[in-house]
């Protein structure tokens, strides 16, 4: 996926036109490393980054919990005064995650994330890093 950055931009792009309120948009490895973003600082994606490796590890924690649960953290919808996040497992060892503004409607950010983890999931994969290094 590191390789295949540059092409990720434009379906990042695509996603943020198709939902207008979407502020932010962040792929990250599963240990909070950013890995592309759309719109907003640079900054704050990597600090959404940092974390949303915590709140997936704790949404895994939690869906232990769930009788006949795989365990798995598939999607995790934050709502604040101000707006919404999501967290969306993406592929293996990754994440996509969305900031968007109050007026967003709700139901279609999650859909459209579903759609775009579908059509490019294998692509949205983080091989484990050994060393510091990209594996």
């Amino acid at each position: 996926m590191i390789q295949q950055r540059g092409n990720m931009d434009w379906m990042l792009k695509e996603l943020a036109d198709d939902v207008p309120s979407i502020h932010q948009i962040v792929v990250l490895s599963a240990d909070g490393l950013r890995i592309a973003r759309h719109g907003g600082d640079p900054d704050v994606a990597d600090r959404l980054a940092a974390a949303c490796a915590g709140l997936q590890s704790l949404a895994a924690a939690v869906a232990t919990e769930i009788p006949h649960s795989d365990g798995q953290m598939k999607l995790v919808v934050i709502e604040v005064t101000g707006g919404f996040f999501y967290l969306m497992a993406a592929g293996t060892g990754a994440y996509l995650a969305v900031l968007a503004g109050e007026t967003v409607d709700a139901g279609l950010v999650g859909a459209r994330m579903r759609d775009m983890v579908v059509r490019i999931g294998a692509h949205l994969t983080s091989p484990p890093r050994h060393g510091g290094q990209a594996g």
